[in-house]
């Protein structure tokens, strides 16, 4: 009797859009099927930051070492010796402010140009093989650089404007 009706109301709704309409709107679960709760509503997505950690240090590594100035600037009036000179302030200056910053360290604790065993399961991310690299690991080679990584991310919040989020360095107006 049951597989009938249902036959019977696939046709009508099919054919009948006011019998159909009436059908959507009775929408009652079956007696032995549970009720489906309410989606829960998703929480808020927080607000993306008014300026990205990559502008405040490139902001800062200007600020305190010039850098930006120092990587715009056409080199060509200048002798190696004027450029030597100037770069050694800038990257000493920059090198502060990464430490202070991320406090790199090497990532291999042995000296470049020394002999290094890689372990099975190392870390790509850590050590990039190159040269007559076949077979499993252990593997052995010269270490060619130590890596560096980050032992601490210490970027400072920004706590300026929207309008100004992306301004590295103000312009700089001597008033008479």
């Amino acid at each position: 009797m049951r597989l009938w009706l249902a036959i019977q109301s696939f046709f009508k709704v099919l054919f009948n859009p006011e019998f159909a309409a009436g059908i959507e709107q009775l929408q009652i679960p079956a007696p032995d099927t549970p009720a489906e709760p309410p989606p829960a509503p998703e929480p808020a997505k927080p607000a993306p930051p008014a300026r990205s950690e990559a502008v405040t240090l490139l902001a800062t590594l200007q600020r305190e070492a010039r850098f930006v100035d120092m990587v715009s600037e056409s080199l060509d009036g200048y002798s190696d010796a004027q450029i030597g000179a100037a770069a050694r302030d800038v990257l000493r200056d920059c090198g502060k402010v990464i430490e202070r910053m991320f406090a790199v360290t090497p990532v291999a604790g042995q000296t470049e140009g020394e002999r290094v065993e890689v372990a099975a399961g190392y870390d790509p991310a850590e050590y990039r093989l190159t040269g007559n690299v076949s077979g499993e690991p252990p593997l052995a080679g010269q270490l060619v650089h130590a890596g560096w990584k980050a032992t601490k991310c210490d970027v400072p919040d920004w706590s300026g404007n929207a309008e100004s989020a992306l301004v590295v360095a103000p312009a700089e107006v001597q008033v008479d």
